[in-house]
């Protein structure tokens, strides 16, 4: 297990919170694959990992989709600032994917997940879905509060 679920921030809404779990539980899938193919680089191994990417590059399009329209009916005010880091995110996730595919570099692949990946996710969640969140829950940002 890559990311402990316990160790994951929390945000003022539950939806929110719930899919997070959810990306968690992918982004170990898709972690445990690139083990296993790191051990035995087959064909096999390569289509398991291939499938559980692309099952996590669905699900963060969908979660990523679900907060900007929350974002966009309730007139979050830093909108486009929160959708340019899920363009960028999502960008990014598909470029290391074809860069892999390209080169199947298991070590590149793999250092992106550890490092760049979950470092994103948790930095992400403790900015800007936490004022997101925040704003979702009272209508107003946490930096209004200070």
């Amino acid at each position: 297990m890559l990311i402990d679920k316990n160790v994951l921030p929390l945000v003022d809404e539950d939806f929110m919170n719930e899919t997070h779990f959810e990306d968690v539980d992918l982004i170990n899938k898709v972690y445990e694959n690139i083990e296993k193919y790191e051990e035995n680089s087959s064909d096999e191994n390569f289509n398991k990992l291939k499938n559980i990417y692309q099952e996590w590059v669905d699900h963060t399009v969908k979660h990523f989709a679900t907060e900007e329209e929350e974002m966009q009916k309730r007139g979050f005010f830093a909108y486009p600032f929160h959708k340019g880091e899920h363009d960028n995110n999502l960008s990014e996730i598909r470029a290391v994917w074809s860069n892999f595919e390209s080169n199947k570099d298991i070590k590149e692949l793999k250092n992106y997940i550890e490092y760049d990946l979950v470092n994103w996710l948790i930095n992400h969640i403790k900015s800007m879905d936490t004022v997101t969140a925040r704003f979702f829950k009272t209508g107003m940002s946490p930096c209004a509060m200070m």
